[in-house]
């Protein structure tokens, strides 16, 4: 395949969306047999690849990132990367294939996706190209350098917090590489007390590793969120499903266990206690030294929206330290740590200062009680770990 010289400006969107609609259907084999300009020059621009024989890669690249951009448990995001086949076994799925995966994801059939949602995720995908375009380079230097990681600290400033000592630090930096997220960070010694710290983590909660009780906040009927929501409830539930071979998922393991738990105590379709706490098994997650996810029923429905009551958040880690101490000694070695989110706070609508406060508050008491736990808390971002940190 002849290349023509690559255009100094960027593309413009109509280039990118007609392009984009070029490929959708003969799917991402097709880079290497038909020259995409457009397509290549933003991959170029992004520093995705050099312009030479690695274009095709470079372009498959930019738009794993323009999906990340859209959101990768948003409905944009999720659709988008079924109808490029950029999901992992999907790459080269036939046409209809990948169109049907991205109808269910709207839940609608496969032809009112193609004349309604897919103009929109093309025409989104396009804008979050541009959106890459319009930043600049993560490093100096020759293009492609955007897969390249600086040294430890590079670049970095930090910002003073609370610790045992009164001096825990939260780096901040720019961004690293072209996610446009830092990776995870961890900060050990976060007070709750003169006495007491927990362990707080930057992090999405599937990521976190050997921590052995994982909390998720639930409403009162126990229906976790979809797998595609950016939930800590979402997440937990789509990272413990366990799948076949092909990737898809053969067990919600979650779900299925707290249906069972309705099932049981005669509950289906009706709510419980606000603070109430369901224990399931980790699913796929004990592969990350997961035993235990514990659903914290917090969030009570309200026409389109949820009311969570800082109390409520208060009873549910008491009973979570209730139900991992009665648990404890079931296990060699015994439960020793356990990890909270911001609970309420995410489409609960409570404020995360307020999450946070009240939940140092309730953990204080608890870890007055029993003291051998490691408490960890997780956030999303640095700005609320700053935030928490400062309490």
């Amino acid at each position: 395949m002849s290349q023509e010289p690559f255009a100094s400006d960027s593309p413009t969107y109509d280039q990118l969306l007609e392009e984009l609609k070029g490929i959708r259907r003969p799917g991402l084999p097709d880079l290497r047999r038909t020259d995409r300009p457009a397509l290549r020059a933003a991959a170029v621009a992004g520093g995705f690849c050099d312009g030479s024989d690695d274009a095709p890669a470079g372009i498959e690249a930019l738009l794993r990132e323009a999906v990340r951009r859209l959101g990768e448990r948003d409905l944009l995001g999720q659709a988008a990367a079924h109808t490029f086949g950029l999901l992992p076994d999907r790459r080269g799925a036939p046409a209809h294939d990948r169109r049907k995966m991205a109808a269910a994801v709207y839940g609608v059939t496969p032809e009112r996706f193609r004349k309604q949602q897919e103009p929109q995720v093309v025409q989104q995908l396009a804008e979050a190209v541009l959106t890459i375009l319009r930043e600049p380079p993560p490093f100096p230097g020759k293009p492609g350098s955007a897969g390249q990681a600086p040294g430890p600290g590079a670049g970095a400033q930090t910002s003073g917090g609370p610790s045992a000592t009164g001096q825990s630090t939260i780096a901040r930096s720019g961004r690293t590489g072209r996610t446009g997220q830092e990776p995870p960070l961890r900060v050990d010694s976060v007070p709750v007390d003169a006495r007491s710290t927990f362990t707080l983590h930057v992090s999405p909660i599937e990521l976190l590793r050997d921590i052995e009780v994982l909390v998720s906040s639930e409403n009162v009927y126990l229906e976790m969120s979809k797998t595609f929501r950016p939930t800590v409830s979402g997440a937990l539930r789509l990272a413990a499903a366990v799948r076949d071979p092909a990737g898809e998922i053969v067990d919600d393991v979650l779900a299925r266990e707290l249906a069972g738990w309705l099932r049981a105590h005669g509950r289906p379709g009706l709510p419980i206690r606000p603070g109430t706490v369901v224990p399931t098994a980790p699913g796929a997650l004990a592969a990350r030294g997961v035993r235990r996810i514990y659903h914290a029923a917090v969030a009570t429905p309200r026409d389109d929206t949820y009311e969570v009551r800082p109390e409520s958040i208060a009873r549910a880690v008491s009973a979570c330290f209730a139900l991992a101490r009665a648990e404890r000694d079931r296990y060699e070695p015994a439960l020793s740590s356990i990890c909270f989110p911001l609970l309420g706070a995410g489409r609960g609508g409570l404020a995360p200062a307020v999450s946070a406060t009240w939940l140092r508050w309730a953990i204080r008491d608890e870890l007055a009680r029993d003291s051998r736990w490691r408490v960890h808390l997780v956030v999303r971002s640095r700005e609320i770990a700053e935030a928490v940190g400062a309490l």
